[in-house]
């Protein structure tokens, strides 16, 4: 067999964060502790912490730099200033209203338009985005291609909303009842899947016959710009910016976490046109998160945002990135263990229900996968299926499944090596030659939103 070759890092490593693997007997009374959810669990007691690339990544020298002039002005700083610019620029939206994170920006722009009754048509919702439209008494609305559901499917733009179903909804639920229609670019919930400028060019068109603003959830922008120029016809010389700079023109805004590929710890903003709306959500945010020119965050995280969002357009960058992830894919997918296809940008997701064919759906496979990898490896992942997503049905009281039970192994950025994610295609490989050995779980306690989070379970 070939060896597989690791992609080349495109950058030196100057500081380095020690972790120590523990015993399995320890990882055991951890897990009893923490409930056997891996929420719970205490991150230096992890040796491989793949549970999200959400605030992990490791910033440049260049970001670093930039936190020592950042201006704590409580109005008017002048990081504010720059990153207007730099998100001007790019996303190419007047105004740009910064948020301490990304749930922080869903939550003003849906408090702000949704009334009960409301829906939110997307291609796949993600969880805090689904949580936010949902506490509020609005319906979140799945309208992504089916290819999306085919795990086996080699489609380049699994990400893609259905044109079609998109059109039947509005006419079923109404325009007045749809404030606004969201993209989520890539599609974390479905693979991390990217969509394409032609799917977003007819979205878009449907939106403006409606008269129905049409929202990126743009978190990971870049890494989908990039498979755009990988995968689309008459991309191939267009670079990362300028696609971008595409994708932002057939929309009306942006809510973006600034935790993944703005490569920062911590923040986020609202981007769009709409002046009207634009000072409806700054009220929102004076009331809760801050001031308009900083948002809940210090000046100098805005200055790392501003840098962050300029070094990941950098090509050598994104092709090191999106090449990482497909490097544990592909260890993965040659020792047989069932992968979610073709790989995505930002995560590597394992097909849980395929894995441990043995545990029913009300088991929780994924889940069980997830407790599995830390008992066995110390590595800590997330299950995006049966605890994450499932609805009780309101007249029979059963758990209505997602169509998709899958473990996401999301790979920070700028933070391990192919070393490490030999160790964990290894440790996979293992777990999946033991698999029988694997039991499903029960919850035992949970909260009525995301209570993925919380969630305490026990073995069966």
């Amino acid at each position: 067999m070939k060896k597989i070759k690791p992609p080349v890092e495109p950058f030196r490593i100057k500081t380095v964060e020690r972790i120590k693997i523990t015993s399995r007997k320890e990882r055991e009374e951890i897990l009893k502790r923490a409930g056997f959810n891996v929420f719970n669990i205490p991150a230096e007691k992890v040796f491989i912490d793949l549970l999200t690339d959400s605030g992990t990544s490791a910033m440049s020298d260049n970001q670093w730099a930039g936190l020592m002039v950042g201006d704590e002005s409580y109005a008017g700083a002048k990081n504010f200033f720059h990153l207007q610019e730099t998100v001007r620029n790019i996303f190419c939206f007047k105004h740009v209203i910064p948020t301490h994170q990304g749930r922080a920006a869903e939550r003003i722009l849906f408090e702000t338009l949704l009334k009960k009754g409301d829906s939110v048509p997307s291609n796949i919702h993600f969880d805090t985005t689904r949580a936010n439209i949902e506490v509020r008494g609005a319906q979140a609305v799945d309208l992504v291609i089916d290819e999306a559901y085919d795990p086996d499917s080699e489609h380049p733009f699994k990400g893609n909303m259905d044109v079609d179903k998109l059109k039947k909804f509005i006419e079923k639920k109404g325009r007045e009842r749809i404030p606004l229609v969201m993209l989520t670019i890539t599609n974390n919930s479905g693979g991390g899947q990217p969509v394409s400028v032609k799917n977003i060019k007819e979205v878009s068109q449907v939106c403006k016959k409606y008269r129905i603003p049409l929202f990126f959830d743009a978190c990971r922008f870049a890494e989908n710009a990039y498979f755009v120029k990988k995968r689309e016809n008459g991309y191939e010389k267009r670079s990362v910016l300028e696609i971008a700079q595409e994708i932002f023109s057939y929309g009306q805004g942006a809510t973006m976490s600034a935790k993944k590929d703005a490569l920062v710890n911590i923040g986020g903003f609202v981007a769009l046109d709409d002046d009207l709306l634009a000072e409806k959500l700054k009220n929102q945010l004076i009331i809760s998160e801050g001031f308009p020119t900083y948002g809940g965050l210090a000046g100098r995280d805005l200055e790392a945002i501003a840098r962050g969002l300029e070094e990941v357009l950098e090509e050598d960058y994104l092709e090191y990135r999106i090449n990482q992830v497909a490097y544990l894919a592909r260890l993965l997918d040659e020792a047989g263990i069932p992968i979610f296809k073709p790989v995505g940008g930002h995560a590597v997701y394992l097909l849980a229900d395929r894995f441990l064919p043995h545990i029913p759906r009300h088991q929780y496979p994924g889940w069980a996968l997830t407790v599995a990898l830390y008992r066995e490896a110390g590595i800590r992942a997330v299950e995006i299926g049966g605890v994450m997503f499932a609805k009780k049905d309101r007249k029979t009281g059963r758990e209505v499944f997602p169509k998709l039970e899958l473990v996401r192994l999301a790979i920070p950025r700028r933070v391990y090596t192919s070393a490490h994610l030999d160790y964990v295609a290894e440790a996979i490989i293992g777990i999946y030659k033991n698999r029988d050995k694997i039991r499903g779980l029960r919850i035992v306690r949970e909260s009525p939103y995301l209570r993925h989070f919380t969630a305490q379970l026990e073995e069966i």
